[in-house]
């Protein structure tokens, strides 16, 4: 099923618990802050419904229409159409959004993947996670995911003195959990469902496992709250700030004042194991969409910067030429790795075909660990102008539009007004408020930094340069430790053996799992 924006729109509009600055927001679709994330919400919908761009956004089987990014991957024809799908809707959009749902459907493909695990905990667990999935297919619901716990002390476990430093589990009914806690979210406020979890814990055996739980939350259900950060938006000077006053997705700190989860959302409960084992997939498939959108980001980078570069005719210089080419080589490594992942994609443990991991989390550490650094570049191209630029208003004025007309411009091809938007443009890109903001996401959307380096360690196929130094040196197998490779570690070599392993799984097999899942 395909929603329209006008059931998004009313679904939304539920009563909630909504702060922003010390006041109750009343309508999330029509307050300043919120109003223009939730149009690009709207818009995504909308372009599902629109023939020029129908055929990429959806797909129909059986007669039943879903998004193409709410499909399963069982195949790399499944991730280059979800590829696809999103460049498309980035390009309408015309800029970058922070999420808009596909990273919370990508983390329930990761839970599928440990279905099996859970059922042996619990049969309900991998019943409920079915049913999820098969949601995200039918009802075309904006899912996000709640993930980052408000940090407090992290060398203090919680305990009897401070028990709601984590989300935990408070009672058990008849109808489902009670959970009591908190978590960040983006998008909350104006998101239909959260898929919620937990983040930092140490899953040892001194953590109480009330606190090992993860469940689906209606974010229209009674008793949550929503204290929203005081968003970027500045009514009226859209011309000055195109970014800020489009592009601000609202963050909010969850409280579950004691909410009710019904046991059919409930996830995972009481089981440190389950929290540990998601954790460490949570972002097998999530991870592509991220470091795709980072790659979009480098594209507004670039045009920016080579713009900018040749409104002043510098871009002839070889110096200039060597930075711009070195934002490309980011651009680029970037394109190679989200490639690649597709190319050497792997089978997962439940059939599924996932990005190649070594190769994504790789291209995720590229992405994240140069942002700032080519932020920084673009500045330098753009020059001291990027900060001195006189606002839209006084291109208006007549006392001060000519002189700034006689000044800015450049040329007969390069006139005042171009110079402007595009300062402004770029100024909202790097150096404003919402850049900053968005500069933090990056480093931190889906994990730390510490965690991407740790997440590659454990995914790189380490015993291949091992052995090839033990070869080439004439080393005997005890001279190192042996430790066990990661599972799927050597996908990439895998795929260049003559067999090729990947390959021999026939389309029929791929469907009847499609089918088992429907």
């Amino acid at each position: 099923m395909i929603r329209t924006s006008s059931d998004y729109r009313d679904a939304i509009r539920e009563d909630r618990d909504i702060f922003m600055d010390g006041e109750r927001i009343k309508d999330v679709t029509t307050h300043p802050a919120f109003a223009p994330a939730v149009d690009l919400r709207a818009q995504i919908y909308d372009m599902q419904a629109d023939p020029q761009h129908r055929d990429v956004l959806t797909r129909t089987v059986g007669g039943h229409t879903n998004t193409v990014i709410s499909t399963v991957p069982f195949s790399q024809a499944d991730w280059w159409a979800k590829r696809r799908s999103n460049e498309r809707v980035y390009r309408q959009l015309g800029g970058i959004t922070s999420r808009s749902g596909d990273e919370t459907i990508a983390e329930l493909w990761s839970l599928r993947d440990c279905r099996d695990a859970l059922v042996d905990m619990d049969p309900q667990f991998a019943r409920n996670i079915d049913a999820q999935i098969k949601a995200c297919q039918t009802d075309d619901l904006f899912r996000i995911s709640a993930n980052t716990d408000p940090k407090g002390n992290r060398a203090v476990q919680p305990g009897p003195e401070n028990p709601d430093a984590l989300l935990r589990v408070v009672k058990e009914t008849d109808a489902g959990i009670v959970v009591r806690g908190a978590k960040f979210e983006t998008a909350a406020p104006y998101a239909d469902l959260a898929y919620t979890k937990p983040n930092i814990a140490n899953w040892g055996d001194t953590l109480p496992d009330e606190y090992a739980v993860g469940f689906v939350c209606d974010l229209n259900a009674k008793d949550l709250k929503f204290i929203c950060r005081s968003g970027f938006a500045r009514p009226g000077k859209e011309r000055d700030y195109p970014l800020s006053n489009r592009f601000d997705e609202i963050e909010a700190l969850v409280v579950f004042d004691d909410v009710l989860i019904p046991w059919e959302n409930v996830l995972f409960h009481r089981q440190p194991r389950a929290a540990t084992l998601i954790r460490s997939t949570l972002h097998r498939y999530a991870a592509f969409f991220f470091v795709h959108r980072i790659m979009v980001f480098a594209d507004f980078l670039i045009g920016a910067a080579l713009l900018s570069c040749r409104q002043t005719g510098i871009d002839r210089e070889q110096a200039v030429r060597d930075k711009l080419t070195r934002l490309s080589v980011w651009r680029e490594g970037i394109h190679a790795h989200l490639t690649a992942a597709i190319a050497l994609a792997e089978k997962s443990p439940a059939g599924q075909m996932m990005p190649n991991q070594s190769l994504l989390f790789a291209g995720r550490v590229l992405a994240v660990s140069e942002v700032n650094a080519m932020m920084h570049l673009v500045r330098d191209l753009c020059g001291g102008q990027l900060a001195l630029m006189p606002s839209a208003a006084s291109f208006e004025n007549p006392e001060t539009a000519e002189w700034l007309e006689n000044h800015l411009s450049i040329g007969a091809d390069v006139l005042a007004e171009d110079r402007r938007k595009l300062m402004a443009f770029t100024r909202d890109l790097i150096n404003s408020e919402y850049a900053s903001h968005k500069l933090s996401f990056q480093l931190f959307g889906q994990s730390p930094p510490h965690a991407h380096l740790a997440t590659v360690y454990h995914t790189f196929d380490w015993d291949g340069p091992l052995g090839l130094v033990r070869d080439a040196a004439g080393l005997e197998d005890k001279t190192d430790r042996n430790e066990p490779a990661t599972p799927g570690a050597a996908a990439c070599s895998d795929w260049l053996a003559p067999h090729m392993p990947h390959r021999q799984r026939s389309l029929a097999e791929f469907d009847a799992l499609e089918e088992n899942l429907s």
